[in-house]
């Protein structure tokens, strides 16, 4: 679902900096390194997020988590 919205994201980013560029009289052109160091870090992000989440779970004391219900 990350890469889906990432895919999405290019397209829309794309298409945005390439009219707001299209202003300038010098004009540079757009790297595609700097979308793939966006989906990275928003991969890794999402990867530390699920882990850390797991992590708590995991650690958790299932008798805690009865209790309560």
């Amino acid at each position: 679902m990350i890469l889906a919205a990432n895919v999405v994201a290019w397209a829309a980013a794309f298409y945005i900096i390439n009219r707001w560029l299209g202003n300038f009289a010098f004009r540079g052109r757009i790297s595609v390194v700097a979308f793939l160091l966006a989906t990275a870090g928003s991969v890794l992000a999402a990867l530390f997020t699920i882990s850390f989440q797991s992590l708590k779970a995991a650690f958790r004391n299932p008798v805690d988590e009865l209790r309560s219900e």
